[in-house]
């Protein structure tokens, strides 16, 4: 296996990814609401995010967590979507941007669900 070296790389790990979403039972039907059918735009846009994330090329606009942030989901969505994402770099992938790859991701859910979790509140926590 070689490393995600490009976007050609790149694109065979967002296809992969979300096709492995699609079949998922607990993330498909959330990203079926609100994808419905069009899923290129979609992916057109995770191209230009992990070709910015990875190689640091310009291209990506947008706000990821204004997106996910009114969509039901909670941790256990962020986990299986790491998990699945770990899945297929590890079955595509292998070197130092593969594991950046995944380190990133890992960041990504870890600050959406902290964000997810101030937004709704907490113990001793009123939002208004």
């Amino acid at each position: 296996m070689n490393d995600i070296e490009d976007l050609t790389s790149i694109k065979i790990l967002v296809d992969e990814f979300y096709t492995r979403v699609r079949l998922d039972g607990l993330l498909g039907p959330v990203f079926a609401e609100v994808i419905k059918d069009d899923w290129q735009p979609h992916l057109d846009k995770m191209y230009a995010f992990w070709n910015a994330a990875l190689f640091g090329v310009p291209g990506f606009k947008g706000n990821p967590f204004a997106k996910h942030a009114p969509l039901p989901i909670s941790d256990d969505h962020f986990n299986r979507w790491l998990e699945l994402f770990t899945q297929t770099v590890d079955a595509h992938f292998t070197g130092p941007m593969a594991d950046d790859a995944k380190n990133r991701a890992n960041l990504m859910a870890v600050m959406f669900m902290s964000k997810l979790a101030n937004m709704k509140g907490g113990p001793g926590k009123v939002i208004m």
